[in-house]
């Protein structure tokens, strides 16, 4: 099934994403369980879906974003530390949305990068004895 498309209000969230990130060379874009994600040096750092802005944040932190307005945790459990929703009263002004960068950016080189999944092997060549073939007719 195809993905849906992304609204205008999401292109230009990623867009403004992407404008804040446009002078380093270690960001690294792609969909991420359902979001636009933006990884800095291997790490996921921003993402975005619908309008809202997800930030990577310090998990030592997390107590103190998610008492703040406007954010919610991205896993209500506890089980993501540091990782939070910004709804789009959160990153209104130009200030509020250079401090979610800036915090995001801040915490990126202490955070730690997942391990990246190893693609399957290729199956193995088959070099046992001939296999009967399917068609009647082969012999």
């Amino acid at each position: 099934m195809p993905a849906r498309p992304l609204s205008d209000e999401t292109q230009q969230l990623i867009q403004a994403v992407r404008a804040a990130l446009a002078d380093r060379s270690d960001v690294d874009e792609r969909p991420l369980f359902g979001c636009w994600a933006f990884f800095v040096d291997g790490k996921l750092c921003v993402g975005v879906k619908r309008d809202e802005l997800l930030v990577r944040l310090p998990p030592e932190r997390h107590r103190e974003f998610q008492e703040m307005q406007n954010t919610r945790e991205l896993s209500p459990g506890g089980g993501m530390q540091g990782y939070f929703w910004v709804e789009p009263n959160g990153y209104a002004s130009a200030a509020q949305w250079r401090r979610w960068l800036d915090e995001a950016l801040a915490y990126n080189p202490r955070a730690k990068a997942s391990p990246r999944r190893k693609r399957a092997a290729a199956p193995a060549a088959h070099t046992g004895a001939a296999r009967p073939s399917l068609f009647e007719d082969d012999g």
